[in-house]
């Protein structure tokens, strides 16, 4: 079976390529989850933030954003404490503002799966690469999706990170042609 070029034999990989990498998300809590662990990954290599997903669950009330809202100095010192996670302060500080703000787009739009979906009126985008190479970190999409996030006061969101996000959340299909994910999605 063939899968895009930067899956490597780690089952951890393999099992996120193929269940849940591009697949299109409509569940707020999902892209909460997403949005925190792309924010996380900046910086590091995805495979280091897969392999701390489930202490992400855990440290993060399973990505409760409602809670993680409510997160106080008392919870970040205890997450800056937490070897399980990447222990930035800036990358923590963030994903708690980020919770709050995520909160104020669900009230404007109803949810925040009808926010960020309307970039693309409701229907994912499917890329057609050859090659890993060709894909993009960045677009114009995802400028104009980091610009009005960071509007609504959200913190570090950049480019890339919104990019990478896309991908995982379905909203932007980068399988390769020749990924078997490529023809089902």
């Amino acid at each position: 079976m063939k899968r895009c070029e930067w899956v490597t034999e780690d089952p951890l990989y393999i099992d996120y390529h193929d269940h849940e990498w591009g697949i299109p998300v409509h569940d707020d809590k999902i892209h909460f989850e997403f949005l925190v662990l792309e924010s996380a990954q900046a910086g590091l290599s995805w495979i280091t933030v897969l392999k701390k997903r489930e202490n992400y669950r855990q440290a993060y009330d399973h990505f409760d954003y409602e809670k993680v809202a409510l997160y106080d100095e008392r919870k970040t010192n205890e997450l800056l404490e937490n070897s399980g996670i990447i222990r930035n302060r800036r990358k923590i500080e963030s994903s708690i503002n980020n919770a709050q703000r995520f909160l104020e787009i669900q009230k404007q739009f109803g949810s925040f799966d009808n926010y960020i979906w309307g970039f693309v009126d409701h229907r994912p985008i499917v890329n057609h690469w050859k090659a890993i190479s060709e894909v993009p970190t960045s677009t114009d999409l995802s400028d104009k999706i980091s610009k009005d996030l960071k509007k609504r006061g959200f913190k570090f969101i950049g480019t890339t990170i919104i990019y990478s996000y896309l991908q995982a959340v379905g909203i932007v299909n980068d399988h390769t042609i020749n990924c078997f994910k490529y023809q089902t999605l």
